[in-house]
């Protein structure tokens, strides 16, 4: 009866004993496959950070944004061409934007009261780049917009309208840069002949085949009204606040408008010779027609603009013979546009946010006497 007990009770430390052996087998095996899981994803993130260090499209924090590559323990900026010598990159190819973009906000609440200053609008826009200009980051633009001002003694507007453009543009998928053409000296204020000089020296700059020609002090009320060009010569600011959010009259084409590259050439450019204030936007709309175009604008809902309010400028008086130049628009463009132009540059200086492009314009001719 003892031998009997004790053999059962050596068989039961027996299987206690393999049951703890199998335990520890279990407990083992965890052990070591946790460990050798830590070491590989130690040993994948150090290939990573490895690889990284010489790729140039990780950790890219901004849109268009290139981040520096590490190299021997200092910070080194390399080139795409040097990167693209030692590895081969498959990148998917970015759409087309689309003719209306997501994101737009429709109807804007444009102001003026509040203080503006470049500093501002500039951490408003970090991702345009030197010279005021901007890539959709997610899609590739149709156009290449190219965004003209007539320019003189307007820095307070040029806050405001940066202020709110910048955004608008980006928005839309724009492709742009701004261009202000300053005009030196006190001299007569002549628009359109800076205009053509804006034509002119942005093809320098850039490859552009849509060009917007804006005033400085015009804010579009909704970013519907998109800055690109169309089949026929566009008029975008077809209704302003000074008057009373309606079209003057049929044939206006002043404040914002915008021609491709075709249409421009067509007509032979803007005429040079209406200096002071008014009658210019009227030859251009004549020189619309007269080759067999039509302009075409938004719908009225979206096509509000507000102006900031000014005293007109000095030396911008309303040009008395712009009446009698309008009506002889036929046999004057040919010898009065881009074929025609002459004027100095003074210098180019790309600010965070535009281009400045001074130039100097020369003088009126003198005028006729009656006598």
């Amino acid at each position: 009866m003892t031998r009997l007990m004790l053999g059962k009770n050596l068989e039961r430390i027996c299987k206690a004993v393999l049951l703890l052996c199998l335990v520890h087998f279990i407990i083992m095996t965890i052990f070591y496959l946790d460990v050798y899981t830590q070491r590989f994803d130690i040993f994948s993130r150090f290939n990573s950070r490895n690889y990284s260090k010489v790729h140039q499209y990780f950790n890219i924090s901004k849109p268009n944004g290139t981040s520096p590559a590490i190299l021997g323990g200092e910070d080194h900026f390399v080139s795409s061409r040097k990167l693209e010598r030692n590895l081969t990159v498959t990148k998917k190819p970015l759409p087309l934007c689309p003719d209306v973009p997501q994101g737009l906000v429709g109807r804007l609440l444009i102001e003026f009261s509040s203080l503006m200053t470049m500093e501002k609008v500039q951490r408003e826009n970090p991702d345009v780049r030197e010279g005021g200009k901007y890539t959709p980051p997610d899609c590739i633009a149709k156009q290449r917009v190219a965004i003209i001002i007539p320019f003189r003694h307007r820095e307070h507007h040029l806050k405001y309208w940066l202020h709110y453009m910048h955004p608008i543009l980006r928005r839309q998928k724009i492709n742009y840069g701004i261009y202000i053409i300053n005009q030196q000296g006190e001299g007569m204020f002549n628009r359109a002949k800076l205009l053509n000089i804006g034509y002119m020296e942005v093809l320098k700059d850039g490859e552009y085949d849509c060009f917007v020609f804006s005033d400085v002090d015009l804010i579009p009320m909704d970013d519907r009204n998109l800055y690109h060009c169309y089949d026929q010569p566009r008029h975008f600011a077809i209704a302003m606040d000074k008057f009373g959010f309606r079209l003057p009259y049929n044939g206006y084409f002043g404040g914002v408008s915008g021609l491709s590259k075709e249409q421009f050439l067509k007509i032979n450019g803007f005429p040079n010779e209406y200096w002071g204030w008014g009658g210019e936007d009227d030859d251009i709309y004549n020189r619309i027609t007269l080759k067999g175009m039509k302009v075409s604008r938004p719908d009225s809902r979206i096509g509000k603009y507000r102006m900031i309010k000014h005293e007109r400028d000095k030396h911008n008086e309303p040009n008395p013979q712009r009446f009698t130049k309008i009506q002889n628009t036929k046999l004057t463009m040919k010898q009065d546009g881009i074929n025609t132009l002459k004027y100095k540059l003074v210098n180019i200086t790309k600010y965070p946010m535009y281009t400045n492009i001074t130039v100097d314009i020369g003088t009126p001719p003198p005028r006729v006497s009656r006598g």
